[in-house]
């Protein structure tokens, strides 16, 4: 899981379960994204809420949520574009 921790100390990720995100104070959580099926049984990513693009279609939804993470991590969780 990758954290990114601001000069004031407010932490971003994507949130997963790997640990109790509590421990590290109050918790704001929100949408980072969309991953839903299309019309003909693909899997698309909406990445709008954090004004990224929309990926896919992919033929597996864990191939989409892996894509998702992927471009999360790499692009809103990046020091330079980040939240």
């Amino acid at each position: 899981m990758k954290l990114l921790i601001s000069p004031l100390g407010t932490v971003h990720c994507v949130y997963s379960e790997a640990f109790n995100l509590a421990t590290l104070g109050r918790l704001t959580i929100s949408r980072g994204s969309y991953v839903e099926p299309n019309a003909a049984g693909q899997w698309l990513v909406d990445l709008s809420p954090v004004n990224g693009p929309q990926l896919g279609p992919f033929t597996q939804r864990s191939a989409a949520l892996e894509s998702e993470t992927d471009w999360l991590e790499q692009h809103w969780l990046s020091p330079d574009t980040g939240p």
